[in-house]
């Protein structure tokens, strides 16, 4: 059970909000590359943390996101047009460079140096990996550039998608926190989906169904590990860092590759899950990429020309309880993505959680929102810059071990949870 003033605080995140300050800290994915794919793309509408904005790339192939709204009359500028240095509002002309200045405004005389005054919000935009992040925070406190693992590594190592979320950003992160419901709700995925069968901690998962849960504080945030029974003597743990705001990484299976997600609010009743596919030290093949543009793995398919999953609410999440009934999916649905956020929208846009009732296998969720809030209050309170700016922090990896019952996870696996050049995940 949670007090509203404090699910108040943890999920709404607009400006001038604890959250949406706390956020406003860090770069976050704000579009995948392939979305302004050349110099002179057409601009595209980006809702981040209740801001509307565009994004676009000029003629030099230089990226700018700056306000939606042309400063004239307030007309939307994804109706402009994408010439030479800037974007030039349909309605009088009025033209923007990448950060917001305005460069010409064709009614007034040139010495007058009209231009010059006016100027849009405008934020950076860098492309790292196959994602294009930004950050919306105060310029004269701008962090280093991010280096999450999975964008620095050689491009045929990584895949990137996005999907629309039509729920709040925290029931969305919490669902990547809990791995108690895998041997649940994805049990049916266990067994076929390409990107996660045939791996030996499969059967570790279907076999006990009771994971006793340990959390353990990393400078980022937390790593969460989750004890299944093993081999005589031994456990299973499945690790899960989780670093602040909202990084995920869920623990890898065999050989496959590794994925996780970053939760980006759109708005308090919407977000973006940015979700990843890598493998450290080889390059994926072109079957587990194929399977991941088809919607396996974490992955989901679209309605078509859009980032909304092609099973949304508006459909029942193409739900078919037939499969349901012949133990093909748990749950009836199709797809581990799918699974997931179905049950997370269920919920509602945003979950009340004082009417909810926590058991021992929530405690990683229960100390993410601790860390949040304490956070949230010591950036409000006293300024201080909260975990998992520093790039240090997010040079992290899940991993997925077979240990002596006797072994602290956090302490025998305090080097498989770093990332490490050249060197494979731990995995089983």
């Amino acid at each position: 059970m949670l007090k509203q003033e404090v699910n108040e605080l943890l999920t709404q995140t607009g400006p001038g909000t604890p959250m949406g300050d706390l956020f406003r800290q860090y770069w976050v994915p704000a579009l995948l590359a392939e979305e302004l794919p050349e110099p002179g793309s057409p601009p595209v509408r980006v809702k981040l943390l209740s801001e509307r904005l565009i994004a676009f790339r000029d003629d030099d192939g230089d990226y700018g996101l700056i306000d939606e709204f042309c400063a004239h009359r307030g007309v939307s500028l994804w109706f402009g047009k994408n010439e030479g240095n800037g974007l030039r509002c349909a309605y009088h002309g009025w033209k923007y460079d990448v950060t917001g200045q305005c460069i010409d405004v064709p009614s007034e005389p040139e010495e007058r140096g009209f231009s010059q005054k006016v100027k849009l919000t405008g934020y950076p935009l860098v492309k790292i990996g196959d994602v294009l992040w930004t950050y919306l925070g105060d310029p004269e406190k701008r962090p280093t550039l991010p280096e999450w693992e999975f964008a620095t590594v050689p491009a045929d190592q990584t895949f990137t998608s996005k999907r629309w979320q039509e729920c709040n950003w925290l029931q969305a992160l919490e669902g990547g926190i809990d791995s108690s419901h895998v041997s649940w709700l994805h049990s049916g995925g266990l067994k076929s989906d390409p990107l996660f069968k045939g791996a030996k901690g499969n059967q570790y998962n279907l076999s006990d169904m009771k994971p006793f849960f340990e959390v353990a504080d990393a400078p980022g945030g937390l790593f969460i590990g989750a004890r299944r029974n093993a081999e005589e003597g031994h456990y299973y743990w499945r690790i899960t860092p989780w670093v602040m705001p909202s990084f995920t990484m869920v623990p890898p299976r065999g050989d496959h590759p590794i994925h996780g997600h970053l939760w980006v609010p759109i708005d308090d009743e919407n977000c973006w899950v940015f979700t990843f596919d890598y493998h450290p030290v080889r390059a994926l093949s072109a079957d587990e990429v194929q399977a991941m543009k088809d919607g396996y793995g974490v992955h989901n398919e679209y309605v078509p020309g859009t980032y909304r999953p092609l099973a949304n609410k508006d459909n029942d999440y193409l739900m078919d309880r037939e499969a349901q009934k012949r133990g093909e999916t748990f749950s009836g649905v199709k797809g581990i993505a799918a699974q997931d956020f179905s049950l997370q929208e269920s919920m509602g846009p945003v979950v009340d959680r004082t009417k909810e009732r926590l058991v021992s296998t929530d405690a990683g969720i229960i100390q993410a929102r601790r860390r949040l809030q304490k956070a949230a209050a010591a950036l409000r309170d006293e300024g201080v810059i909260p975990p998992g700016v520093d790039p240090e922090h997010q040079k992290v990896r899940s991993a997925s071990v077979v240990l002596p019952k006797d072994e602290a996870f956090i302490e025998s696996s305090a080097d498989v949870l770093k990332v490490r050049p050249g060197v494979a995940q731990a995995s089983v």
